[in-house]
């Protein structure tokens, strides 16, 4: 089958397709014309793909998943300590992502929200943004 029927039978986008064959995620056979020739095979590690990529693990994550899944002497214990390694790495962009919206929170609340030019939340930014540069240039801030 070719690379749109493949896409509509995995739920993936041509291009992601392709994008997974160049960097060698899937190897298609190629047909005497020299275009990609997808078996069910294929498709079936498609959608593979697309729900490990849905889940949130990285192409290398499942570069290794997929070697795991074609390995029928796999230890199960190899797959529990990637998908552990992602809880924890979920984990902590939530407590990242909760602390981004606290801060923001206090800064909403801080801004009066009316006809005047000052405002908190920009003033917050622009002075991070300071202690940035200055970080970076070797300036330490007061």
């Amino acid at each position: 089958m070719n690379v749109g029927d493949a896409a509509r039978r995995s739920g993936l986008p041509s291009k992601t397709i392709r994008y997974y064959e160049d960097i060698g995620l899937i190897a298609p056979a190629r047909a005497a014309n020299g275009y990609r020739d997808y078996c069910e095979d294929d498709v079936h590690r498609l959608a593979f793909l697309r729900r490990a990529r849905g889940l949130g693990f990285s192409i290398d994550d499942c570069r290794q998943l997929m070697a795991l899944y074609r390995d029928r002497e796999r230890a199960s214990h190899d797959v529990r300590e990637i998908a552990s390694a992602h809880v924890d790495a979920i984990t902590d962009k939530i407590a990242e992502l909760e602390s981004m919206r606290a801060t923001l929170q206090k800064l909403i609340h801080a801004c009066h929200g009316d006809e005047r030019p000052d405002c908190p939340i920009l003033e917050d930014i622009a002075g991070s943004a300071a202690s940035s540069a200055k970080r970076n240039r070797g300036v330490v801030a007061n």
